[in-house]
């Protein structure tokens, strides 16, 4: 059964080609490294709730929107052993926290296995 990881952010509307670009670099270096499907979503219905939501989540300031985004693998080991190859990866160091084009502290992400699969 297929394992997934998502991921969601804040992006600052003014970064959305910097964060275009690093998306199809990342997509490319999962990809090749194994990664079934990757996807990245940008927010157009994504409203701010009374208790929680997207926006509040990654406490969305004005001028950003949200990012949300995730990668399709064989199982859980598959995924730590693509992730690995792909953290590893030198066009991986192009980014860190010194440049990245989004706040890496409100940014969110999980492991999940699928409960319904059709």
């Amino acid at each position: 059964m297929a394992y997934i990881d998502a991921y969601v952010l804040p992006l600052p509307l003014a970064n959305l080609a910097a964060y275009r670009k690093m998306a199809r670099m990342g997509g490319k270096i999962w990809m090749e490294h194994g990664a079934l499907q990757y996807v990245e979503c940008i927010a157009e219905d994504v409203k701010p709730g009374k208790t929680t939501s997207f926006p509040q989540a990654v406490k969305l300031k004005e001028g950003e929107t949200v990012i949300f985004s995730y990668i399709v693998f064989k199982s859980r080991a598959h995924r730590d052993k693509v992730n690995k190859l792909a953290m590893d990866d030198p066009r991986m160091h192009a980014w860190g926290p010194h440049n990245m084009p989004f706040d890496g502290k409100r940014l969110f992400w999980g492991g999940f296995k699928p409960l319904v699969q059709r």
